[in-house]
């Protein structure tokens, strides 16, 4: 009798573990991938997946990133597919670049300089929209300094934040006065620290970007003695790659939402000014001197003109030894830019 019990309940242990193996394999081929919502489709249509969270970075040098973050037009917009919104503060092109890079956020502000070289070094993004065309940049030296030309920099120290547009801005001014960067000692400092170092005179010279060039020049009289806008590239809106390709609805959401921000700033330049003072501080002077003198958000696309801007730093950047010698800069570029997503926005 306890033989037949014995084989019974093998048996029947048997069938329970088959059966909880069949039921664990259907919920893991019915569940929706990882960081995604399943959200109900039309009547005879598959789910359609969508991101559980949307990552953006802001930035006091992308006036409309702040506009947005403020209004939270995106969240309310993302909310109707249960989707949330998270914001990272980018202190650089070269920490959004490092976020994108991470997957910590989907969305970063960079330059357009910038983005060239983190596509030649492998970054996984695309260019798909202008946030703002600004002179954002210049070299930047104290009010009571010898300095008047960029040949005055051989010999001399120079704060610069390495893989930003500032960055850039130097070694192509350099380039232009016959100097390359073993003519001067490049110290790599944060944007911040820059100009703290230069108001303290622990450096003779700093790649400025604003607003902090724009605080150290009302607050300090530091004089901005080389500016040349035909050498900054532009501010750019960049996504991730993976992100573009798995939830392109979700991309266009987001850009339909900065144009609104973009338009907004447009037409309530006060309030502008109110924000981007709320959001980084600034007195209305430096405000001032940022947004009305050196910022430019009339125009969002994306495109040949673009192209054209930072293809022309790619030389440099070769002979800086930023990029390799064997990137094809044209094809990096082309690969780099995107404008289909900003068309669309555009038409609808």
């Amino acid at each position: 009798m306890s033989k037949w019990f014995a084989i019974a309940r093998r048996r029947l242990l048997l069938f329970f573990i088959s059966g909880l193996f069949l039921s664990l394999l259907v919920n893991a081929c019915n569940s929706s991938s990882p960081g995604t919502n399943t959200t109900a489709a039309s009547p005879g249509s598959s789910p359609t997946a969508v991101p559980t969270v949307v990552r953006l970075d802001y930035a006091y040098y992308n006036p409309v990133s702040l506009v947005l973050k403020e209004k939270g037009w995106l969240e309310e917009d993302l909310a109707k597919a249960n989707i949330k919104v998270e914001w990272v503060l980018s202190q650089g092109s070269n920490k959004a670049l490092e976020f994108l890079n991470g997957s910590s956020i989907d969305f970063g502000s960079t330059s357009g300089a910038s983005a060239l070289i983190a596509k030649a070094n492998g970054n996984p993004i695309k260019s798909i929209y202008v946030y703002s065309k600004p002179e954002w940049t210049a070299l930047v030296t104290t009010a009571n300094s010898s300095i008047q030309k960029v040949a005055d920099l051989k010999g001399k120290k120079v704060a610069a934040t390495r893989g930003t547009d500032p960055f850039i801005f130097l070694l192509r001014a350099l380039d232009q006065a016959g100097l390359t960067t073993k003519d001067v000692e490049i110290v790599p400092l944060p944007h911040a620290d820059g100009k703290a170092a230069l108001e303290k005179g622990d450096v003779d010279a700093w790649a400025g970007l604003d607003p902090f060039m724009a605080q150290t020049e009302v607050e300090k009289g530091s004089k901005l003695f080389f500016r040349d806008p035909k050498l900054i590239s532009q501010g750019f809106l960049n996504v991730r790659e993976a992100f573009a390709k798995q939830y392109p609805e979700q991309v266009s959401q987001v850009l339909n939402a900065y144009e609104k921000a973009r338009k907004w700033a447009i037409a309530n330049p006060s309030e502008l000014k109110q924000v981007v003072i709320k959001a980084s501080k600034l007195t209305e002077s430096v405000a001032t001197k940022q947004l009305e003198e050196r910022t430019d958000i009339s125009s969002s696309s994306i495109g040949d003109e673009q192209k054209a801007v930072i293809s022309a730093a790619g030389d440099v950047l070769k002979k800086s030894g930023v990029i390799e010698n064997s990137v094809d800069v044209i094809t990096v570029v082309s690969n780099l830019i995107d404008p289909q997503y900003v068309a669309k926005v555009a038409k609808s």
